[in-house]
């Protein structure tokens, strides 16, 4: 059995592999070192897959059966010609949600603290005392996809006594939410909600999900955290809801276009923090990657069920 390793681990994986197993490695451009017309297993390394790295692979690859991507979200992957082939997709669902959770309740605290404007006061060597600071006591937080992230995400915020919902496609009381909800049902929520987190899939479903509706019905002191997929929120319509006060403000670690360009109109708001889509990043990732890979390859080799097969008509 032969498989395309990214080149930044295979050498740490290459020995816990069978002996009967080949290695060819991928670069993050789709590049192979080798022949890969006879490669059964694609483990795809932490990146977002750039389209033309993915088609590149593919055309290399046309025995492919299975792809072990390291992504939680997969709509870059889901492209005509990946679902034209019968590959078997499992995702690294879980191996983000921890350092995402703690950047969520980062922008909480930064927002409730109001971090930005103590540092805007030290670099002014300014002494004031007399500026919003709030406390995450009793308020609620509405968490837009309550699955492993926003499952991570409620553990940490109930430490600090907020009252969490959440929404899922399958609604079912979970461990740390005071009410769940069906996917449909969360818009009934956010007139209540104070800090509302998006952790939800990019699906067709979700494309655009934020919206002009959304924006009006969420309170005028709410705070927006997107840590899913920059297309769930219309761009234009936050704008809109920022610079008249319809919400308080906004933090963003994934947008439309990324990366985020010069010229837009995110980057001059007063009251939104925006970072370069690192939420995820944590030096233990590398280490989830590998042991998910190579049980998930333990299960694929015997023939047993893997973990995170990705529902390809679902789009997660």
């Amino acid at each position: 059995m032969k498989l395309i390793l990214p080149i930044e681990v295979a050498d740490e994986i290459q020995p816990h592999l069978p002996k009967d197993t080949q290695i060819v490695r991928a670069d993050v451009d789709g590049n192979i070192d080798g022949d890969a017309t006879d490669a059964e297993v694609y483990f795809s390394w932490l990146y977002y897959i750039k389209p033309t790295t993915l088609q590149k692979v593919l055309d290399s690859a046309p025995k492919l059966r299975w792809h072990q991507a390291t992504n939680a979200g997969v709509n870059n992957i889901l492209t005509p010609q990946y679902l034209e082939r019968e590959i078997i997709l499992t995702n690294g669902a879980g191996l983000h949600a921890i350092p995402i959770a703690e950047f969520v309740l980062a922008y909480m605290l930064s927002y409730a603290k109001n971090f930005l404007k103590l540092h805007e006061l030290q670099a002014q060597k300014s002494w004031q005392r007399s500026f919003r600071n709030e406390e995450l006591l009793d308020k609620t937080l509405l968490i837009i996809g309550a699955g492993g992230i926003g499952q991570e995400i409620a553990k940490r915020a109930k430490a600090f006594g907020l009252k969490i919902f959440g929404s899922r496609r399958n609604p079912q009381p979970l461990p740390n939410f005071d009410k769940v909800v069906g996917a449909n049902e969360w818009k009934a929520l956010l007139g209540e909600a104070h800090y509302v987190v998006i952790a939800t899939p990019l699906t067709k479903e979700t494309k655009g999900l934020i919206d002009a509706e959304v924006f009006s019905l969420m309170r005028p002191d709410a705070y927006l955290i997107n840590i899913a997929r920059g297309a769930i929120v219309d761009e234009a319509e936050l704008i809109k809801a920022l610079q008249t006060g319809t919400i308080a403000g906004a933090a963003l670690d994934t947008v439309f276009t990324e990366p985020l360009p010069p010229e837009s109109p995110l980057w001059n708001q007063p009251n939104i923090f925006i970072t370069p889509h690192c939420s995820g990043h944590s030096p233990q990732t590398k280490e989830r990657a590998i042991s998910l890979f190579l049980d998930n390859f333990t299960r694929y080799y015997s023939g047993k069920p893997m973990r995170n097969i990705v529902d390809k008509g679902a789009g997660y």
